[in-house]
């Protein structure tokens, strides 16, 4: 195997990721960010079943190729994901936390018991109506606008009767996205300093980006520096005060991040409540200083004072239907024909999440690179300066890891000759196929 193509922005490394060694020194990597194979055998793709997710060996080449310090992502399937941890921990991995990525395009894949039954029996269920279920596409795990007709079907024996409506499996709504890290030798802030790593970007990944909030509280800092003599106030317990100066402490811009992300579809939406924040000072001595002297403190309502659905506290990382073909206009098919394929936006969350500006950042597991396109617009709309290295051991997902992350390098460019394609100026392939 080899170094598929490289340039000074990224490095294209066909080859198992078990061979990274020979291409990556250890300690240069900043953070590893991937989408390894769930092990459930998929589509019946050999690449979903080998067993290189599980295996401790894999993480351990993650683990040599990052600094002290340095972050580690990881999907999972629901049903495999703590296999994957298992094996990222015994490594020597700290388990930071698990992000729960929530979406609404999940396809149930139930066996109805019933039908299995009369089936196995040799009979015969009558027709009772139809209805349209969605259809699935081959080349995604989305469901696309398509339908078709299903027959509806009436138990055939009275014995199938009470297995009608029994089937053998939940609608998938969730991925789950290990976050771990490589243990530091020093403290967090002497290892910032050193290898520019282990820290998460707050900040950069706040909710929303609009000035929420309001209101004012009490000054404590100055009550603990000063006596009440000196600044001519009662104090009470638990460190409140009556009279005290007010500052301002509710605006800020964005909400902490959760560990929770969703892509914002209806479905999502429509699963959490309708709510009202807000958080108020108040007192826990019911009102009473030590002293028996019934005076109440100034009670604020502080925080975001803002209501709405729920999911507004949560980043949402919306898909593009268009993302996943994006740049691959001049292939035969013109279209992404891997089936894993994750939202570019959700992976520029996660690389603003745990890479600095000027980091290296690794996917071992690169499909059809999303993660490489996701850090060239990062590059293009922050500025970042990161370089990108994926490894792929399929030969067919190359020519589309490639397309994908030139197209985001080239995004202007590119829209520009196909926008001239559409008008017959241009041959698109010819174009683009340079």
């Amino acid at each position: 195997m080899a170094i598929y193509k490289e340039t000074k922005d990224y490095k294209l490394i066909h080859d198992n990721m078990l061979n990274m060694g020979d291409y990556i020194a250890d300690g240069t990597i900043d953070c590893v960010i991937t989408d390894p194979p769930y092990e459930l055998g998929f589509m019946g793709k050999k690449w979903d079943g080998s067993g290189i997710a599980f295996n401790v060996d894999a993480w351990r080449k993650c683990f040599n190729a990052l600094k002290d310090g340095g972050y580690l992502l990881a999907f999972g399937g629901t049903r495999t994901f703590h296999r994957i941890a298992c094996a990222i921990e015994d490594v020597g991995f700290e388990i930071r936390d698990t992000i729960m990525y929530l979406y609404g395009s999940g396809f149930p894949k139930s066996l109805d018991i019933s039908k299995a039954i009369d089936k196995m029996m040799g009979a015969e269920r009558e027709v009772v109506g139809k209805h349209q279920q969605p259809a699935k596409s081959i080349y995604t795990q989305t469901q696309v606008e398509m339908s078709k007709d299903v027959d509806i079907t009436a138990p055939a024996t009275d014995e199938v009767k009470q297995w009608q409506g029994w089937g053998t499996a939940l609608k998938p709504a969730y991925e789950p996205i290990i976050v771990a890290r490589k243990p530091m030798k020093t403290s967090v802030a002497e290892n910032v300093l050193k290898n520019r790593v282990g820290g998460i970007n707050i900040d950069e990944c706040r909710v929303e980006t609009e000035v929420i909030g309001g209101g004012t509280m009490p000054d404590f800092r100055d009550v603990e520096k000063k006596s009440k003599e000196e600044i001519g106030i009662d104090k009470l317990s638990f460190g409140q005060v009556v009279n005290a100066e007010r500052k301002d402490y509710g605006t800020h811009t964005g909400r902490f991040p959760a560990n929770i992300i969703h892509d914002g579809s209806e479905e999502v939406v429509k699963g959490f409540p309708e709510v009202k924040s807000g958080v108020a000072i108040r007192s826990n001595s019911g009102g009473k200083t030590f002293g028996g002297k019934n005076k109440k403190p100034l009670m604020d309502d502080i925080g975001y004072g803002d209501s709405g659905n729920a999911s507004r506290f949560f980043y949402t990382a919306k898909a593009s239907k268009k993302d996943r073909d994006e740049g691959l206009d001049a292939f035969e098919l013109g279209r992404n024909t891997h089936p894993t394929v994750k939202p570019t936006e959700l992976m520029q969350y996660l690389v603003r999440m745990v890479a600095p500006k000027g980091a290296t950042i690794l996917d071992c597991f690169m499909g059809s690179n999303s993660i490489g396109k996701a850090v060239m617009f990062e590059n293009r709309e922050r500025n970042a300066n990161y370089k990108f290295i994926g490894i792929e051991l399929t030969d067919e997902y190359l020519p589309i890891c490639e397309a994908r992350i030139e197209y985001a390098i080239n995004k202007y460019e590119y829209d520009e000759k196909a926008e001239r394609a559409k008008t017959g100026q241009i041959s698109l392939f010819d174009e683009l196929g340079e």
